[in-house]
């Protein structure tokens, strides 16, 4: 129990300033929904520093591109689609409540095993299965397993991902900001102000986006000016690194060191 409620501290306070980042500002970027368009994926990988690509499983150009990724040494993740609280298609390799864990877990290892040099997973859709701490703890065990990190989208407020992975003692965060929900050049740009201005005010911040002819303009104008704008852009898995490290000072029985990252 006393650790359980390290954790839900941890969960809850985290997000909100109390793990501060010493020096300067740091975020990260995940673009999602990589794999289904070849031109789109290409522009998206060229961006400058160490973006994130996350992956539908099974999509046309998902192999072709995770390993371009990796070459350029950007990080390549898992999107692992999952059910919605409004019936909406998930697509190849979507796992949902009615599963036993037997094809939940069979459904997972073979989307690992679809994208190449996978260090993390993130949860694509799933408003409804990430409020489900069963269907989390089957994610985390085999996440836990291959020694992979979990970023979860929050595409619902009643999501218990973080908190389950914690609990599983895999390297976790949450995204903060949505980079392009409202897809048109203005809003993109708002929502990255947004981006920096929360990383100013709690010394980090992840934002997840996606290949949009917008969200690529507005990134590939703001990452070399973010200089300017007083921040740095680092790999995922080193912001979770070091966000645990401040959460072990803070609250030693509630984190853990973020095993290998560059797991391939």
């Amino acid at each position: 129990m006393r650790r359980r409620l390290a954790l839900l501290l941890a969960a809850l306070l985290v997000p909100f300033g109390w793990a501060q980042a010493e020096g300067e500002p740091v975020i990260s970027i995940i673009i999602d929904d990589i794999g289904g368009r070849h031109d789109a994926g290409l522009r998206a990988i060229e961006l400058p520093g160490p973006v994130a690509y996350a992956f539908l499983p099974y999509t046309p150009y998902a192999v072709e591109l995770a390993e371009l990724a990796h070459r350029k040494g950007k990080e390549v993740m898992l999107h692992l689609p999952m059910q919605t609280e409004v019936s909406r298609p998930l697509g190849p390799g979507g796992v949902t409540l009615d599963m036993d864990r037997a094809r939940f877990e069979r459904i997972v290892e073979h989307g690992l095993a679809a994208v190449p040099h996978v260090v993390g997973v993130n949860n694509h859709m799933g408003s409804l299965l990430t409020r489900h701490p069963g269907h989390m703890a089957w994610l985390m065990d085999i996440l836990k397993q291959h020694e992979l990190f979990f970023i979860d989208s929050r595409t619902s407020a009643k999501t218990v991902a973080e908190l389950i992975a914690r609990e599983h003692e895999v390297p976790v965060m949450r995204r903060h900001v949505f980079l392009d929900h409202d897809p048109s050049e203005a809003a993109v740009l708002a929502q990255f102000q947004r981006l920096v201005a929360v990383a100013r005010r709690q010394g980090y911040a992840i934002a997840i986006g996606h290949p949009y002819p917008s969200t690529l303009r507005v990134l590939e104008d703001q990452l070399p000016r973010l200089k300017e704008h007083r921040v740095e852009l680092i790999p995922v898995a080193q912001m979770i690194d070091a966000q645990q490290e401040k959460e072990q000072r803070l609250w030693p029985e509630s984190s853990f060191r973020l095993p290998t990252a560059a797991k391939n």
